[in-house]
């Protein structure tokens, strides 16, 4: 689960969050059920740091805004279909013929 040492080596990612967390397991253990109760902010700390599911909630929403924002407010220079596919660079021979210095 968590032995400590991560795939290079060293430190393994969330180490210390779980070293946090069964220190305070251990400090609290004995108080039984309330005990393990102040330790639900270190619990979610280390379950943070595994699974990133806070993370990947506020990605999700920053992306759901931003996309909201680009359909309200639509670019007005935006490239078309056309100048994206060709990237400008076809029918340009003679400034490419230039830059090489082949005139």
């Amino acid at each position: 689960m968590a032995s400590g040492f991560g795939l290079n080596g060293g430190p393994s990612r969330c180490f210390a969050f779980w070293q946090e967390l069964l220190g305070c397991y251990v400090v609290n253990g004995s108080e039984g059920v309330e005990g393990k109760k102040k330790c639900l902010f270190a619990l979610e700390d280390y379950n943070e740091c595994l699974h990133h599911s806070k993370e990947i909630v506020r990605a999700k929403r920053l992306q759901a805004a931003y996309r909201k924002a680009e359909a309200t407010f639509p670019r007005e220079n935006a490239p078309k279909a056309e100048d994206i596919r060709g990237l400008g660079l076809l029918g340009k021979e003679s400034q490419s013929a230039k830059v090489l210095g082949l005139e």
